[in-house]
């Protein structure tokens, strides 16, 4: 998997600068008043607590890193007003995690870090501790207030997606083919029992034996099974050897639409090329129509409104 999780050494010594000014990562820019700098004098350490947080759990987990992807995933993708609902996919134990780094920080911080924000910088912080890139991180998101689950799933690609149907929906939230390629390996998930004519005989028996007709549902299988504990460009040498695991993934090779094809086999080859995209991406994700300002509240218990 893409968003795969060796955990390796890394260097918690992250003051303010941890949120990404002056860090050397990829540059993001503000929008719609979100800026690196937004929690610099209000919760300098907010950042060094998320990443003491990160560490110890997906040390325990690794796995931990891609829900914790998928989780920010989820949170840019639904309508803002249903931000935050969305648990249908995601194991409870990376809930379980994004509790404990809310508890920390209101100890440090009270009424300030956002869960919005959180999600975010979880999603940054699991990246690097998988050995994938940093970029510079917008922050100054406001949680919903509202707790409705109805509609919040609209926008999530299901796995059985075609091609168009993705470029689709990623195109109605503003990101584009590189945007949909990069960020393909964590934001869907989940099959519809029907075997891809496209993928590799040996690697489909071997499927068969994880995933019996019947039982089976706690069986996992890893969209990436060479690296599936390491942030790498593995992903896409699988989808180029007939080895993806989902329908979604092959698509992106096989569906003859734009230049997706193009941008598998080019990130593939070339993994800085894939990271740089990938954190591009992920900012701009981040910045599908936050709540700013008086539009919304800071949760103080990210399972429910105040």
């Amino acid at each position: 998997m893409v968003v795969a999780f060796l955990f390796p050494t890394l260097s918690l010594a992250f003051p303010g600068a941890g949120f990404g000014w002056d860090n050397g990562g990829y540059f993001g820019g503000g929008h719609s008043g979100l800026f690196p700098g937004f929690y610099q004098f209000s919760c300098p350490q907010a950042n060094e607590i998320v990443m003491s947080v990160l560490e110890k759990a997906i040390a325990k987990e690794p796995r931990m890193a891609a829900s914790l992807l998928r989780l920010h995933f989820h949170d840019c993708f639904v309508q803002p007003a249903k931000r935050g609902q969305d648990r249908t996919t995601i194991p409870s134990e990376a809930f379980e995690v994004i509790d404990e780094i809310k508890a920390k920080l209101e100890q440090a911080c009270p009424h300030t870090v956002s869960c919005a924000d959180i999600l975010a910088l979880s999603a940054r912080g699991s990246t690097i501790l998988s050995g994938g890139p940093m970029w510079e991180l917008p922050l100054g998101r406001k949680d919903s207030r509202t707790a409705s689950l109805s509609g919040s799933n609209s926008n999530i690609p299901p796995p059985n997606s075609t091609i168009q149907n993705l470029i689709t929906l990623f195109k109605r939230q503003g990101l584009d083919e590189a945007d949909l390629v990069a960020l393909s390996d964590y934001t869907i998930k989940n099959g519809n029992n029907q075997p891809d004519a496209t993928i590799e005989k040996t690697y489909y028996h071997g499927l068969k034996a994880v995933c019996p007709k019947t039982g089976g549902d706690n069986n996992l299988s890893p969209l990436d099974f060479a690296s599936p504990a390491k942030f790498d460009n593995t992903y896409f040498k699988l989808i180029m050897w007939g080895k993806g695991l989902l329908t979604s993934d092959e698509v992106l090779l096989t569906g003859n639409v734009g230049k997706t094809m193009e941008l598998v086999k080019a990130y593939a080859t070339d993994e800085e090329l894939f990271f740089g995209q990938f954190a591009k991406s992920m900012v701009k994700m981040g910045n599908i129509s936050p709540l700013t300002g008086s539009n919304g509240e800071v949760r103080k218990n990210c399972r429910r409104i105040n």
